[in-house]
């Protein structure tokens, strides 16, 4: 055996370094982390050939005191804690001491800081580990580190690493995560000289998920909260009809920090159960707030993993809060019969204030590009980009009323507005768009005394030629009588709009239409159910249904399996379930953990229909079980029910129940290529109506998709 040698500073100092150092996007994470717990308000962060050679990083925030400089290098030398008992209440992102001394022991390193209080600033340049020099300097406030030549000094860690394209994703998805972590800075990220990400730093979460992920994922998002004596969580979550292959889109932050954890991902998924199908994940954005007490983030030096002092209930919590949030909304999916719209895809938000850039005057000389700010490259403006598609979009609408193939389009349909919200024709719109929307009416930069003639040609939006409001007071006159192919009448903006599909029988006692009503009609409603007139039956399948201005289509067989399904379910947690009795009964052997299970969940095994003895030792006999769970064994159902509880009784047998109740719903529903009546159709329209979630099958299926009038007239190119 080899004698036990105490290793040197610098093997040690690289062995730490592997554990915090796997790639550029490590570096590029504990230096951003580091900014944060700085205060700074604007950080850069740019990268060249995917962070292998350079990484430049660059904060607003206090600095670091010229005296602490070399100090802040040395392994477990850090501001953030003082003692052990810090580590229960840690609210900064680092802590460890590890980042700077794991980083500068492979590459060359060079900071240059400055606090508010000093006079200038301080160079400091370490490479490998070793101090090369230490020198004052002019600087602007806050911290630019500049990591130059990853691993140059580690060739064996180096070749493990992939192709710059690869390492610059990593990087760019890591900076992704840091602003919607923390909308309330704003985050620079630039690419070999190319401007890859810049939010505004302006506490706007939804407006960060727009500049990421686009207005397609933006306008089907559900703002979602809740709060416990502990923990509140805020954010967004996704409709089901943006579910993706794999979880790359389910993020959550815990007071600010990123993270992966098992308890959070299962109580995310669970709550979108009965709405997804198998093998599909949503869309999350969760802010979870608690007191630092309550987790552990003392786990793993990446500090990407945590353990919940109360796992089961912030278990409950965020599982309860997205199941209900799913539940209370129309979830029909629509469908896109004709061309899709071009998407904007923003560049800017807003103007910033003051981004700090790299600090080094030798790049700006060398490239005077450099030197140049974000406006002087031509930035575009977010909000004129949306402005501008706006007004374009409704100058389209309104040309589409003038021909009089879209009469109902003076509401706008709320899967192609830009907010995601119906706007009624003559309500105030979006600034820059029409407030004036009657059929056949021409928005123009009309004064308040000028008429609109309708006949007129829709002058295109731009930005020379902005459309404006109407004003109120401008008379709407038609320059000739309204062709009998036109069904829609002029409109007068001093009048009330006139709702489609009856909807003016709704108004209320005073003669005033009830707007808001109209907007939140569903198709799955008792009181629009009158309206709903069933056409008939495709391929003996489908049932296709017309509600105001859309096409509905239900497929019989998805409606009723969730129909039944619902009904079982109600008689589980009813505690209704009935059992059936084994004679003989069934002798089961357990191991000493099944037992411990078991004794620990005998409550939950009796009140889902089980009748258990002790029959001596580690053997029990099963007197009764669940009657009607269909594809299972005596036994099985037990064995699944006991593996998927714990010994101290906090897991929940519901889930296991479930996928049973799901397979006696689907054997139980009506099948395809079955022909019904219209009676049982209308029958079954009225069951789906009192559903708490009639708009998936109990394995995530649509049961009815929704295909607007507009859509199928653009298919036939009645509207282009």
């Amino acid at each position: 055996m080899n004698e036990i040698q105490v290793l040197d500073q610098n093997t040690i100092d690289k062995i730490a370094a592997g554990e915090v150092v796997e790639r550029p996007s490590s570096v590029v994470k504990e230096l951003a982390e580091n900014a944060i717990d700085a205060g700074a308000t604007a950080i850069t962060v740019e990268i060249a050939d995917g962070g292998k050679k350079l990484i430049r990083i660059t904060d607003n925030g206090s600095g670091i005191p010229s005296s602490q400089v070399p100090l802040a290098f040395l392994r477990h030398a850090t501001s953030k804690i003082r003692s052990v008992s810090d580590l229960y209440s840690i609210a900064s992102l680092g802590f460890r001491g590890e980042a700077l001394s794991s980083i500068a022991a492979v590459a060359q390193v060079e900071l240059i800081t400055r606090t508010s209080s000093a006079m200038s600033g301080t160079r400091y340049l370490i490479s490998g580990g070793k101090e090369e020099k230490l020198e004052e300097t002019g600087a602007p406030e806050g911290t630019t580190f500049l990591v130059r030549n990853l691993f140059f000094n580690t060739p064996a860690r180096s070749k493990f690493l992939k192709s710059d394209t690869t390492e610059a994703n990593y990087i760019s998805a890591l900076m992704e995560q840091l602003a919607l972590s923390h909308p309330e800075i704003s985050f620079k990220y630039i690419q070999n000289r190319q401007v890859r990400l810049h939010s505004s730093g302006n506490c706007n979460r939804k407006e960060v998920i727009y500049s990421i992920y686009g207005r397609d994922i933006t306008k089907q998002l559900l703002e979602v909260s809740c709060e416990t004596d502990f923990m509140k969580v805020t954010g967004f979550i996704g409709k089901p009809e943006i579910a993706r292959g794999n979880r790359s889109f389910e993020n959550y932050y815990i007071n600010g920090r990123f993270v992966r954890d098992k308890i959070i991902a299962k109580a995310i998924e669970d709550g979108y159960k009965g709405f997804l199908m198998q093998h599909k994940f949503p869309f999350v954005s969760l802010e979870i707030e608690m007191d630092g007490n309550e987790l552990d983030v003392n786990v793993h030096p990446s500090k990407m993993e945590v353990r919940f002092a109360r796992g089961a209930e912030v278990y409950e919590a965020i599982s309860r809060m997205i199941h209900d949030a799913l539940s209370g909304k129309t979830l029909i999916p629509a469908v896109n019969a004709g061309k899709e719209e071009r998407t904007v895809q923003p560049v800017l938000r807003e103007k910033p204030a003051a981004f700090p850039e790299p600090f080094e005057a030798s790049r700006r000389r060398e490239n005077p590009e450099n030197q140049k700010t974000w406006e002087d490259r031509g930035a575009v403006n977010y909000r004129d980009v949306l402005s501008q598609a706006e007004n374009q979009l409704f100058a389209g609408r309104l040309a589409d009323a003038a021909s009089g193939h879209a009469a109902s389009e003076a509401y706008t349909n709320p899967a192609e507005s830009a907010g995601g919200k119906m706007q009624p024709a003559g309500s105030a719109l979006p600034s820059g768009t029409a407030g004036q929307a009657g059929a056949g009416a021409n928005v123009s930069h009309a004064s308040p005394a000028a008429p609109v003639n309708p006949s007129a040609p829709v002058i295109p939006a731009s930005p020379a030629n902005p459309v404006v409001s109407a004003s109120p007071a401008a008379p709407v006159k038609p320059s000739a009588p309204a062709s009998p192919a036109s069904s829609a009448p002029p409109v007068n903006p001093a009048e009330p709009a006139v709702p489609p599909s009856g909807a003016a029988r709704d108004a209320g006692a005073s003669g005033e239409p009830e707007q808001l009503s109209l907007f939140q009609e569903q198709f799955l409603d008792p009181r629009t159910r009158t309206r709903i007139h069933i056409i008939g039956q495709l391929f003996d399948t489908y049932w296709l249904a017309q509600f105001g201005d859309s096409l509905f289509i239900i497929d019989q067989h998805a409606a009723h399996e969730k129909v039944n399904y619902e009904r079982f379910l109600k008689r589980y947690r009813e505690r209704k379930m009935e059992s059936q009795n084994l004679c003989p009964p069934i002798i089961v052997t357990l191991s000493m953990e099944e037992e411990a299970v078991l004794n620990a969940n005998m409550e939950r095994f009796t009140e889902a229909g089980f009748e258990i003895d002790h029959f001596g030792g580690r053997e029990y006999s099963i007197h009764a079980v669940p009657a009607d769970i269909y594809l299972a064994s005596e036994d099985q159902l037990f064995h699944e029910m006991l593996d998927s509880l714990s010994s101290d009784g906090s897991s929940s047998a519901e889930e296991v129940f479930t996928g049973r109740l799901a397979t006696m719903a689907c054997k139980a529903a009506v099948k395809g290529n079955n022909r019904l009546s219209i009676k049982e159709a209308e029958a079954l329209i009225d069951e789906m109506m009192t559903l708490e979630n009639p708009y998936h099958c109990p394995h995530g299926r649509p049961t009815i998709i929704e295909m607007t009038k507009s859509e199928i007239e653009r298919k036939f190119k009645r509207v282009v």
